[in-house]
């Protein structure tokens, strides 16, 4: 079965790449606390914000048909959540739709409710991949333990990523098995299967959870990330957070 892995662009000589993990992770926080906590009717800033965001993802080479794909695939989900919000935020009303007896109303606090929360999850989400894309994984949990992250959170993060991808591999094999075994049959029965499926991976999932959780132990595991790269913070490092810093600064001033 072929993986997409989030960091399969975490080799590239960049720019971005070459920054301490550390470094990179408190800029996104900044930047993502920044870009959440501006105002909603501030457009010219959020402007400002993606074109900081599009600068450092062409510093970072990474190809914008990946990102792009990425961003989609929680987007959606942030949609269906928010595409309510119009409908039901009281104020001043913009538009009304009628089906039958049963009226809905469209406000404009609502629709800037909306559009705050689609363009600070987007540009977050973007954030987000530019962070993970352009960090080896392994790096990435050890920079977290470095900035003293709670160390259940790290192992959560790290045995998640690990082992989804051998998960998966196990349900396409029950998946194809139950396939080669019920050609036709009715729509019940293979729901039947799917829930009977599901119930097995689970248990298979914890059992190897388990044999996993042994095997570590055995080997002398204690809950530390280890890797071969040594973290050191460099000047260009220093010099490219009061960057960002500074940008987001003059942004939230000017704009925000």
């Amino acid at each position: 079965m072929q993986h997409s892995f989030i960091d399969k662009y975490s080799d590239i000589e960049s720019f971005i790449h070459r920054l301490d993990p550390r470094v990179k992770i408190i800029t996104a926080i900044f930047l993502v606390i920044s870009i959440v906590f501006t105002s909603p009717t501030a457009f010219l800033a959020f402007a400002l914000y993606a074109l900081v965001i599009a600068v450092l993802l062409f510093l970072s080479k990474i190809p914008m048909g990946y990102v792009f794909r990425k961003s989609l695939v929680i987007i959606p989900f942030v949609f269906m959540i928010a595409v309510f919000i119009p409908f039901f935020k009281e104020g001043e009303v913009a538009g009304g739709y009628s089906f039958g007896t049963f009226e809905l109303n469209v406000t404009y606090s609502g629709l800037t409710v909306f559009w705050n929360v689609l363009i600070k999850a987007y540009l977050s989400i973007l954030c987000m991949i530019l962070l993970v894309a352009s960090t080896r994984y392994s790096v990435f949990l050890k920079a977290l333990q470095k900035l003293k992250f709670p160390a259940v959170l790290i192992m959560v993060l790290s045995f998640m990523y690990r082992y989804i991808f051998v998960i998966a591999d196990e349900l396409m094999k029950m998946k194809q098995a139950k396939d080669s075994r019920s050609v036709g049959g009715s729509r019940w029965l293979h729901v039947k299967t799917l829930a009977n499926m599901i119930g097995t991976l689970f248990v298979r999932s914890y059992e190897r959870a388990e044999s996993v959780y042994m095997a570590m132990c055995s080997r002398g595991f204690n809950g530390s990330v280890s890797t071969v790269y040594d973290l050191r913070i460099k000047n260009r490092d220093i010099f490219f957070m009061l960057v960002i810093i500074g940008a987001l600064v003059f942004i939230k001033v000017t704009a925000g």
